[in-house]
């Protein structure tokens, strides 16, 4: 009868967690949460054994979406772009068959075709093809690709013409040249697209600070949107490992060029807990909604470590192309019937943000044993780079977060960190999983569990579970059952939901004070809100069109690098807590 009734609960919990992850769960957080691969570069062993993609690129094809990215022997695809599916497959080049297959891939539709193609400077990589990704079903389409191209990218247009750009340099251009779409031999010559602008353009600079002190930046990672006649060719710079990782945005009349650089990038994230937003690709939903998703920065362990992120995208009444990150690793509903893209909802959000608030931003911390200078705050600063380790990966372990108050929880989001790692996780590897439970309190003395995970078979490094039913609670509570590898680490657990408290004030004594000598930078200060813990500045060159913005964590001023020194700009701010946000300012002009 124990059995029986022990056999039940297990159903009855496996039942909740399916109905949890493929029917009541509408919504997905930043970064993205699939089965990252281990850097699969031997010779990287020495910074630690750490997860790592970039370079993202996601189709829908035939009514489900397949996700393709740097280095994990394999790909993705997804009925709802929430729950991702593994297939693996290695798309080797023959030249070396070791492990860094399928590098910064493009991926193209042609008919009913699908094709991938690895970076390559040589013509021995093979171009494939399937018409059914989801069996794993792939045949060679040519066997050497004869021109070669880092970075590409294929686009097919409405005339049936095919296209490839392609570029990863600090010193030379993206180019693009026509393919016959059945032979893949080059039509004409490829022609320069686009050189970097860093003396007009401040985000393009090399550097963490936009400061180009020791290498000249990099373009990278084209691709190519066509909406109502126009062209938006987007380029990824100006370096991978870098808070302003972000995609500019080229707009012409034909595939080829010309094209006219736009001020500002199409996407980017300098502050929050995900940070960058560059070479990506724009794509369109089930619903006919854009969306863009792009490779955001860890830069711990190695240079290349990295994740994935997924942002709205609109066009708005002058089609100008727009990417909304503002809020960005906050709780969004995934595509859905009724959810119209294409403009900014309410106070300038993207309508796809759930509203739900982040509620224990750098409150206190508890823990079961700590590693060494891997402190508890670590866990709730907003830093990905940072994080919290206890001293084993054992049953037990455990970190708790005080909310301040009784609030509304929605969901909550488990970011692991690689803390010492087995040396043996090269790639991709199966059969790992994470196991846990989540508690809570109202008075950090009785507890009732909240999320049950302890039977949990998967592998879900950036864990983001949205409750069926809110919950009021002052204390969560995250106890580990089991480690893939490694020590319970953690560099996010963010609660999400309602502080049930008042939003912020507004924000007095906002000024941005534009540097004469360098147009491309400009001072912001503003006077610090007792009741708010971070801001929004939001910006452009058109005061209807500030669809830009940079959030700044318990700091009143800000050092802005990343302007057009040829336009003017149109700043305004707003303040931010667990309960909403204040009021934005008024809108300021600066030449």
């Amino acid at each position: 009868m124990i059995k029986h009734c022990r056999t039940i609960g297990l159903f009855l919990l496996f039942t909740f967690e399916f109905l949890l992850s493929h029917g009541q769960q509408k919504t997905y957080c930043n970064p993205v949460n699939i089965d990252y691969g281990y850097t699969p570069i031997p010779n990287f062993s020495d910074w630690g054994r750490h997860r790592a993609t970039a370079d993202p690129v996601i189709v829908l094809y035939k009514g489900d979406y397949y996700l393709f990215s740097t280095n994990q022997w394999g790909y993705w695809w997804s009925p709802d772009m929430l729950n991702w599916n593994f297939i693996s497959k290695k798309f080797l080049r023959p030249w070396n068959e070791g492990y860094d297959e399928l590098c910064a891939p493009g991926v193209g539709i042609i008919g009913d075709t699908m094709i991938v193609f690895g970076s390559t400077y040589t013509s021995k990589f093979t171009m494939w093809m399937s018409t059914n990704p989801k069996a794993n079903d792939w045949k060679p389409l040519v066997d050497s690709f004869d021109i070669g191209g880092w970075d590409p990218s294929f686009f097919t247009d409405d005339d049936g013409k095919f296209y490839m750009y392609n570029g990863s340099s600090n010193k030379f251009p993206m180019y693009g040249i026509e393919l016959n779409r059945k032979t893949m031999q080059p039509v004409g010559t490829r022609k320069e697209m686009y050189l970097l602008e860093p003396w007009r353009f401040g985000w393009q600079r090399f550097g963490e600070h936009m400061d180009n002190t020791f290498l000249d930046p990099f373009i990278e990672g084209s691709h190519m949107t066509k909406y109502k006649g126009k062209y938006y060719l987007q380029y990824g710079a100006p370096g991978t490992e870098f808070s302003g990782y972000a995609d500019g945005l080229l707009v012409g009349h034909h595939p080829l060029g010309s094209f006219e650089a736009q001020s500002d990038p199409l996407s980017i994230k300098l502050g929050g807990f995900v940070r960058g937003a560059g070479h990506g690709t724009t794509f369109i939903d089930k619903f006919n909604q854009y969306w863009h998703v792009s490779t955001t920065v860890v830069s711990v362990k190695n240079t290349f470590e990295r994740r994935i992120g997924i942002w709205p995208v609109g066009f708005d009444q002058d089609d100008k192309m727009f990417c909304n990150t503002t809020f960005g690793d906050y709780p969004h509903f995934i595509p859905a019937p009724g959810i119209d893209g294409s403009q900014y909802g309410k106070e300038g959000k993207s309508p796809y943000f759930t509203g739900w608030m982040l509620l224990n931003y750098n409150k206190p911390v508890q823990v079961s044993s700590t590693l060494g200078g891997y402190v508890p705050n670590n866990a709730v600063d907003e830093l990905t780079k940072t994080y919290w380790s206890a001293k084993t990966g054992d049953k037990g372990e455990w970190i708790q977060t005080d909310l301040g108050n009784i609030s509304t929880v929605n969901a909550v989001q488990l970011n692991y960190a690689d803390q010492d790692v087995a040396q043996d996780r090269l790639g991709k590897w199966p059969g790992q999983f994470h196991q846990y439970k989540l508690w809570y309190s109202a008075d950090g003395k009785k507890w009732t569990i909240l999320v049950d995970k302890s039977q949990h078979q998967a592998d879900v490094p950036h864990d983001y579970v949205e409750l069926p039913k809110a919950v009021q609670a002052r204390y969560i509570k995250l106890e580990n059952i089991h480690m893939p590898t490694g020590k319970f680490a953690i560099s996010g657990l963010r609660v999400f939901g309602n502080g049930n408290g008042a939003k912020p004030d507004a924000v007095q004594g906002f000024i941005v004070l534009r540097t004469e000598k360098d147009k491309r930078s400009a001072f912001i200060k503003w006077r610090p809100v007792d009741n708010a813990f971070a801001y929004n500045i939001y910006y452009g060159t058109h005061p209807d069109k500030l669809y830009t913005s940079i959030m700044v964590h318990s700091n009143n001023e800000y050092w802005m690098k990343a302007m057009d020194s040829q336009k003017p700009y149109y700043y305004c701010i707003e303040a931010v807590n667990e309960n909403g946000t204040s009021e934005r300012t008024k809108i300021i002009k600066v030449d």
